[in-house]
Order: structure tokens, then sequence, then C-alpha cells
């Protein structure tokens, strides 16, 4: 008897498996908001050098503070205050003549910034004057997380393999609870970047097991759905982080607001079940029986199956790591081009959605209409899986934000109302990649690898994300080339996807094994019995999906 087998008689999409969803939705929720959590910790207000020690003792005292900008620091083009650099003495008779600045000594800023404080309490930039020559350190932080989350994924990935789903995902929940509330209480820029690192290792095992331990319990018929359903977890976290970011604009407090959710899934833990399937696959078959009645039991089935049923299901014969992944030609084919579309998918999502400037619009309005076009998107996309498939689906998402990000490049700043929406657009579709590929990787990749896999492709996603936040600062050396960069990726990506197989309807494979055979044997199987050419994992184009698994 196979797994699906027995996941179709305990019905395979049931209150139980809702049930599953709606826990791990409360621990989801706050994966977007410290992913994108720079986008408000780390924000620049405006600011120009500090000038009120030159005006303690200085005549005339009853100047305004627009005249003491006006004698004191340089005006940019568009006429604001310079940000980095002050007259090397005050200039009074710029009150009265002032259209010959350029030969006016200029000198770094001497006593700090001034901050706009009317949208942010404060950020990392006022807490430790990250500007000027210090600005790439704003953006390091963000660096510094992925960096966390890359190095931490492929950590879980094979710990979750090894030692189950459950249990380190309440390692990910309390140990992501501790590091984020001693960063918020953190006094120094390095003790910050510590923990925000730590942080970011350990949140990732929420990302990359929550989705497994779902998909792992719905059946063929409902995988795309518990995909989708899951991925909208991140959408009500990213819509919830624009106003609870609004509400709560000082950055220690914010840090704190968006992790509180996880206390309480340390809570709704315990009603979470193991995975049935890797339980099976580990060679721990009560305990997947007791799982398994629990199932049957909620979703009101006959559990027609014992202990010894369920151990000729799907058992390994051995432990399998990380190094299983390239041991064997057609999964080290496939290792290697979901790494490069990961890598894009990642890379050019992230670039897209740290980059919330530039559209004329309230950086609170811009994220929360970034997170509201991704709700619509993902309905879509649930319908094209359903109906087109998966690969097509990733290729074209890929390509079509490549072009709005070209497009986008094109059109001028005073057009902000055609720039929003072909960038609400593009980032819609990069979602919609980002959300196809989280199922796909998961339908790819056989059980007892399943968790490496997603570990693996989740450390170079992240390894990408890490690089995006540093692409945004090369617009200091052509204002246009962090466009080109996230543009070009997501083309690459987007042609290296069409290199993988299609998974629309096809039972997960279990063991490496069963996507190691020969195209040709599979071919010449189905031959032979055409009836059962969509039972086998057929393709729509007449090929074989390289994950097959028997019914």
């Amino acid at each position: 008897m196979k797994f699906e087998s027995i996941l179709s008689e305990i019905n395979g999409f049931g209150k139980f498996q809702i049930m599953i969803v709606l826990i791990q939705c409360v621990s989801r929720i706050t994966l977007p908001a410290h992913f994108l959590l720079n986008i408000f910790i780390a924000a620049m207000p405006s600011h120009h050098c500090a000038i009120d020690d030159w005006f303690k003792e200085d005549v005339p005292r009853n100047l305004t503070l627009a005249q003491k900008l006006i004698v004191s620091i340089p005006a940019e083009a568009d006429g604001t205050p310079s940000c980095c650099v002050m007259y090397s003495e005050p200039q009074f008779n710029l009150l009265f003549n002032s259209s010959n600045t350029t030969d006016l000594r200029t000198k770094p800023c001497q006593n700090g910034w001034a901050f706009d404080n009317s949208t942010f309490k404060s950020t990392l930039v006022t807490e430790w004057d990250l500007v000027c020559k210090n600005k790439g350190m704003s953006k390091a932080t963000a660096t510094i997380f992925f960096i966390g989350v890359m190095i931490g994924a492929p950590v879980f990935g094979v710990l979750s393999d090894r030692f189950g789903r459950k249990p380190l995902l309440m390692v990910s929940y309390l140990l992501t609870i501790l590091f984020s509330v001693i960063s918020a209480l953190s006094n120094s820029y390095v003790m910050f970047m510590v923990m925000r690192f730590l942080t970011g290792f350990t949140i990732t095992g929420i990302s990359i097991i929550s989705i497994v331990l779902s998909v792992e319990w719905f059946d063929v018929e409902h995988r795309t759905f518990a995909g989708i359903i899951v991925s909208l977890d991140w959408t009500i976290g990213n819509l919830l982080l624009s106003g609870v970011a609004w509400l709560v604009n000082d950055w220690r407090w914010l840090i704190i607001a968006v992790t509180s959710p996880l206390v309480l899934s340390v809570i709704l833990w315990w009603w979470l079940p193991e995975s049935a399937r890797w339980l099976i696959a580990n060679g721990k078959a009560e305990e997947a029986c007791v799982c398994l009645r629990r199932c049957a039991e909620m979703n009101k089935c006959k559990a027609d199956f014992t202990p010894e049923t369920l151990a000729n299901a799907v058992t390994a014969d051995r432990k399998y790591t990380v190094v299983d992944l390239l041991r064997t030609p057609n999964i080290r084919k496939l290792a290697i081009c979901t790494g490069i579309v990961w890598f894009g998918v990642a890379f050019t999502y992230y670039g897209i959605s740290l980059n919330v400037t530039g559209f004329g619009l309230n950086i609170y309005l811009t994220q929360f209409i970034y997170a509201f076009i991704e709700m619509p998107g993902k309905i879509g996309v649930y319908y094209f899986l359903n109906k087109i498939g998966r690969r097509p689906g990733q290729v074209w998402t890929l390509l079509l934000t490549g072009v709005c990000l070209i497009v986008n490049m094109f059109v001028p700043l005073g057009m902000w109302v055609f720039r929003t929406v072909v960038g609400v657009l593009g980032k819609g579709l990069s979602e919609a990649s980002f959300t196809i590929m989280f199922l796909y990787t998961t339908e790819l990749y056989p059980t007892v690898v399943r968790q490496n896999g997603i570990g693996y492709t989740s450390f170079i996603a992240r390894m990408g994300v890490a690089i995006a936040p540093l692409i945004i600062l090369l617009e200091d050396v052509w204002k246009l080339l962090p466009d080109v960069v996230f543009c070009s990726v997501a083309i690459v990506a987007g042609l290296v996807a069409c290199l993988l197989p299609e998974t629309r309807d096809v039972c997960l494979p279990e063991f490496i094994e069963d996507i190691e055979e020969t195209r040709l044997a599979q071919q010449s199987e189905l031959s032979s019995t055409p009836d059962l050419t969509r039972s086998l994992g057929a393709q729509p184009n007449g090929g074989i999906h390289t994950g097959m698994l028997q019914q």
C-alpha cells in the first residue's frame, strides 16, 4: 500500500489538513514582517548636518530655521539642503546675495546630523548615524540577516530530515523569539548585527519546514491548493507589516511587535502533527499510525490500516544527506536548475520589495499596495497552476517580471502614476513566481531528501536575497544599473526554468530512485499501458515527469 493511497482513504483534504494550515498561519505571518523589516527599521529619513551649535552665540540670533540652513549648508539641485557637507563657516552674506555659492569652502558634517522625525520616531539610521560614508551600513543590516537565513536553510533542512519536521519547528520558534528580543535591546551596531544574523538563521526553520509539513499532508488533487493557501500567509503578514509599522514607528518596539505572534505559535505547536509521510519513510510506522488515525477521526473516515501495512509503504533503507543531491545524474541536474531559478526568484523579488521609494507615494502606502497586489495574483496563480501547470507558470512570471523592470527603466520619474502601476505589476508577478517555486520545489524533490532539497534551494535563494540590498547601492554608479541587473537575472532564471519537469497531477516522489529511472524505460512501459499514462505521471506534452511514483 502506497502512502498516496492511504491518504486518499482518510481524506487528504479535510478538517485535519485545514487545522494544520491554520496553526502554522500564526507563525508564517511573522516571516514577511522579518524578511522585509529593513524597509522600516533601516529607513533613511531626510537629514542634514546638525548646525545648532553654530548659532548659540553668533548674531543675528533671530534667524529662522530656513535662514540658518541657507547660511550653513549648500543646497542640492532640487533646492534641499545637502546631506553630507556644510560650509566651513556661516555665510551670512547669502541672506542677501545667493547667486554664487560654488566657490565657498565646505567640510563634512562636524556635529552629527539632524533628522526629519515626522515619519519615523527612530530607525537604525538615526540611532547610529548610518548616513553619508556610513550609508552602506544600513543596507548591510538586511544583508547580514539574509546571510543568517542562507546558512540556516541547509542546517534546518538537514536536521528536519534527520529528526523530523515538528521538533525543529519548535526549536525555530523559541530561538527566533530569543534572538529577536535581544536584537531589539541592542546597545551597539555590532550587537544588533550579530543578533539579526542569528534571527535570520533560526527563522528560516519556520520558512522551509512549514511549507513542507503542510504539503506532505495533502493529497495529489489538493496539493496546489495547499501550496497557494500556505503562501497567502505571507501576503497577510505583508499587509499587517505596513499597518503595524505605521502604528509602531520606533524600530525597537517594531521588532518586538512583529515577533510577538510566535508566542502563540509555541502554544499551538502542541496540536500540530508530525508528517506521517516522514515518519513512514524513517521507519516510525507506529507513530505514523497514530497521526493517520487522528487524521481519519477528524475527517470522519475509516482508518483501514495497521503499523504493519504502513511499514511496507515507503521505508528508507538509510539516512540521506544533502550530498545525495549530487550523487546521481537526474537529481544533480534538478539541484542545479532549481538552484539557479531560486536565486533569480528571490533576488528579483527582494530587489523590488526592498526598494519601495521612487514612486511618489508614502512608504507605508507603497508597501500596502505592494502587499495587496499579491492577493489577486496568488488567486490567479492557483487557477493557472491547476489548468496549465507549474513549469509554464514559473517561466512566464519570471520573464514578465523582467519586462516590467525594463519598462520602468525608460519611464520618466515625473510619470509616477504609470511607474507605480508597472512597479506594482512587476511586484505581483515576482511574488507569483515565488509562490509557484515554493510549491514546485516541494513536488520535485523526493520525501527522503525533500527537506534537504528545500534547505539547499533556500540557501541559494537567500544568497540572492543577501546580495539584493547591496545591488541597490549601485545606483550611485549609474541610476539604472540596479534595474538592469535585476531584470537580467529574472530573464535568465525564467529561461532555466524551461529545463524543469512538469509536476501537475503527479504523485510526490518518495526516493531518489524514483527520479533516476531512465526516460527511455519509462516511455517503453507507458507505450505498453497507455491507459495508465496519467496515473504514472505523464507530462501534458507526452514526456514523463522524472519524479514519478507508482500509485
